[in-house]
């Protein structure tokens, strides 16, 4: 009789740790997939919710947030006028509100080299200081009705001759490059919220956007933004044209953006030190911690910027910042320093949407002088 086969056999010892790291491999990925079923069950409803009434709203749902952002804002002027107009600011508050413009002038221009660094990371090459003009010039487009003008005046002036790029590029390019500038603004500030501390969860929740960086899931979400953008400002005809050529919806990407998302958190930090001088002006720097403040603020910045239909964010961040800080500080305070630093700020862009139009005046009459010489 033939012996029986031997197997070899493995060291339970050995194999042990090997079987329980699979076991909870595949624990966890069956919760990860229950987690999202369950979160698909509750979002899709309400997310359906959303697009019927928007549907049902005349204009649609974005007007009606920036009527509701006003109206809270609005409300809150009314309740607390006497007590705004008791406010005084002495000649060193000034002296602060007038650094707090420059500031804000200064943040513009890192802002558009911000967007110069993008362009690096993007693979063009950028005329550094044409960049920044565009970007400043633009900038004012932002509080039209809509809020996407000042993305489709920089769109047509990438596609166009008087381009910051060495040459025009395309329309799937052209809204790649403006589009995610302020996604990165946007996932820099949330970042800066956890600084706040853990504030019920809240600090854990904004540093999730960093993982939208990834390449894998950066791709995905820049074509389907490009898909949208597209539509709203006209140029379906032509992205529909270039994937007819052959051109792909979602550029190869060169990794996490680090560069970028840097300079956009040196710009986040200069709006906020912009709105610290607003707090120095009314001597509300030591209400609260300087950390809630910058949490509370760049919670705030991040709203007014992604909330859909708020030109500026006009309206949506002074309603979010009172509702974040208003349980710790007097509302009419907290409105007062709201209100000034808007103000700030649009007088900012309106400076250098003049110094920059200003410039180009003088260039074009030295050029004139020069021809007719």
């Amino acid at each position: 009789m033939s012996e029986p086969e031997r197997r070899p056999s493995i060291p339970p010892a050995a194999d042990a740790p090997a079987v329980r790291l699979a076991r909870l491999r595949a624990r966890l990925q069956g919760r990860l997939r229950s987690a999202a079923i369950q979160g698909r069950e509750v979002i899709a409803p309400r997310v359906a919710r959303l697009q019927r009434l928007q549907l049902r709203l005349p204009g649609g749902l974005r007007p009606w947030i920036t009527l509701a952002s006003l109206g809270f804002v609005l409300a809150a002027l009314f309740q607390h006028g006497r007590q705004l107009l008791q406010f005084r600011i002495d000649l060193q508050g000034w002296l602060w509100l007038v650094l707090g413009v420059g500031v804000s002038l200064l943040s513009l221009v890192v802002n558009g080299a911000a967007w110069g660094v993008l362009m690096r990371w993007l693979g063009l090459r950028p005329r550094w200081e044409e960049t920044v003009s565009l970007f400043i010039a633009t900038n004012l487009r932002k509080f039209l009705p809509g809020g996407i003008w000042h993305l489709a005046g920089r769109i047509q002036a990438l596609k166009g001759e008087q381009s910051p790029l060495p040459a025009p590029i395309g329309t799937t390019q052209a809204l790649i490059t403006v589009l995610l500038e302020p996604l990165l603004a946007a996932v820099a500030a949330l970042a800066l919220v956890t600084l706040g501390g853990w504030q019920g969860g809240l600090g854990a929740l904004t540093l999730l956007p960093l993982m939208l960086l990834q390449p894998r899931w950066l791709g995905p979400l820049l074509a389907r933004q490009e898909r949208r953008k597209a539509l709203e400002l006209g140029l379906g005809d032509e992205l529909a044209g270039e994937r007819l050529a052959g051109v792909p919806s979602a550029p190869a990407l060169p990794g996490f953006p680090w560069w970028p998302l840097l300079a956009e958190l040196g710009f986040v930090l200069l709006r906020f030190a912009a709105f610290a001088c607003c707090l120095w002006a009314f001597d509300l720097q030591l209400a609260i911690d300087w950390r809630t403040w910058l949490a509370g603020f760049a919670l705030a910045w991040t709203a007014g910027l992604v909330v859909p239909g708020a030109p500026g964010g006009l309206g949506v961040f002074e309603a979010v910042l009172l509702l974040r800080l208003g349980g710790t500080l007097p509302e009419a305070s907290l409105l007062a320093v709201a209100l000034r630093y808007r103000l700030m700020v649009t007088l900012a862009d309106l400076l250098g949407a003049a110094l920059v139009q200003g410039d180009a005046w003088v260039l074009t009459r030295g050029k004139t002088r020069l021809g007719s010489q």
